[in-house]
């Protein structure tokens, strides 16, 4: 069992083998399309990258105050690297998966342009708030923590400046994932 459990690989192929188990085992029954494969990638990323960005928000950020200077190190030069790594590609992945399950059911235009019935209006919406929410990831908050994290050179007034960027950006994804998340799951409840 410590073989298993004290590898994250293996874990996660074991964990989409018995998906695909559960898949195959209620084959007829629920059919396995483009959409609904998509749909569940989406789900896996998503919650990666919400749980991601309130792990930052909620633990990370308000603890490292407290955290003696001399270990702060173990955080930004190992653990939160590794954190913006998965952050920023689950925020891609849900983006893209998102985009295909709109375009593979056929609402995408009606979503982005806010046509159709409430259901497709609303998920509209939540689309336009993960797509501010990835472009604050990809083009705000990474840019920044590069800075703070000593991943591209900058001067101690740089880091400074962008340590309040970084935390705006990432305390309004986290005001903008309240509605977005919302919107995701009421637009399906029609």
């Amino acid at each position: 069992m410590t073989k298993l459990f004290g590898n994250l690989h293996l874990v996660l192929l074991v964990g989409l083998v018995l998906a695909i188990a559960v898949i195959v085992g209620f084959g007829p029954e629920v059919p396995v399309t483009v959409s609904s494969i998509f749909r569940w990638f989406h789900v896996f990323f998503g919650i990666t990258w919400i749980g991601l960005l309130y792990y930052l928000n909620f633990v990370q950020v308000p603890t490292m105050p407290s955290i003696p200077a001399e270990q702060k190190g173990a955080i930004t030069g190992f653990i939160a690297p590794k954190v913006f790594f998965y952050f920023r590609y689950a925020a891609l992945l849900t983006v893209l998966t998102g985009l295909v399950i709109a375009i593979d059911a056929g609402y995408a235009h009606q979503a982005f342009t806010f046509g159709g019935n409430r259901h497709v209006k609303l998920i509209g919406v939540g689309m336009y708030l993960a797509l501010v929410m990835a472009f604050n990831v990809w083009f705000i908050i990474w840019p920044a923590q590069k800075k703070i994290l000593g991943i591209v050179e900058a001067s101690a007034e740089e880091k400074a400046a962008a340590a309040p960027r970084a935390l705006i950006a990432s305390r309004l994804n986290t005001l903008l994932s309240l509605p977005m998340l919302y919107c995701m799951v009421s637009a399906n409840l029609g």
